[in-house]
């Protein structure tokens, strides 16, 4: 494989906008090179998802010169093969990197383990709508990991999966990965996807889930009010 299709990579935006209960994300720059999503967060206000980075690694470019000059604070998120290449493309327009080694992952999720949480952790799932979200408390209550997937057709998109500090080392991302890949498969999804921390790509290894590709995440430079332009 000499680079990651950028129908994957929408399926995965599509279901990252949907467990965030975010609006669909807008097509982007020339041909179709990116999806726009308005994320509403301080310090993270819009985040622009390339979609052909090994494809044309000239639509990584024409992304990154709209993001070096957007009207909010943008992030340009780019899974890639080429992380060096895009890297280099990316400080040549200015940006600063925030992510490096972040991991694009995908898994068939009827084969996922079974893990179960062990006492005193109690488990707790909702779902609401096309989004499940698992939450694991402790013995007074208190949410001690939790993490949401969403389902997309066929499918999973699993986001932030979360253990709390003082709960690490005890099984429980293992556990709540488990809780909701059952809840994916029960609802007909059979293919996960997520974007991992690097701490993150190690629990998913160990499940079974695979590296597709490298995710670098970059953040556009602060620009004096009057001088930003939304990106195109």
């Amino acid at each position: 494989m000499t680079e990651i299709a950028s129908g994957l990579i929408r399926r995965w935006v599509d279901g990252w906008a949907t467990a965030r209960s975010l609006p669909e994300a807008e097509q982007v720059g020339q041909a179709g090179d990116g999806l726009w999503s308005a994320c509403d967060q301080p310090g993270r206000e819009v985040e622009v998802f390339a979609l052909r980075a090994d494809e044309e690694p000239e639509s990584v470019a024409r992304l990154a010169a709209a993001v070096a000059t957007a009207r909010q604070i943008t992030w340009l998120t780019v899974p890639t093969l080429r992380p060096a290449a895009v890297e280099a493309v990316v400080d040549a327009a200015g940006l600063g990197l925030l992510h490096r080694s972040e991991s694009f992952m995908t898994t068939d999720l009827t084969g996922h383990p079974r893990h179960v949480p062990l006492a005193p952790y109690e488990r707790e799932v909702r779902t609401e709508g096309s989004v499940t979200v698992v939450s694991l408390r402790d013995a007074s209550g208190e949410v001690a990991a939790r993490g949401s997937i969403a389902v997309v057709g066929r499918d999973a998109i699993a986001d932030r999966i979360e253990t709390d500090p003082a709960h690490r080392r005890r099984g429980l991302g293992r556990a709540v990965m488990s809780a909701l890949a059952e809840s994916a498969v029960s609802r007909g999804a059979r293919t996960g996807l997520l974007v991992a921390s690097e701490e993150g790509r190690r629990l998913y290894s160990s499940l079974g889930w695979r590296h597709a590709a490298d995710v670098l995440i970059a953040r556009g430079p602060v620009v004096p009010s009057g001088r930003r332009r939304s990106v195109p």
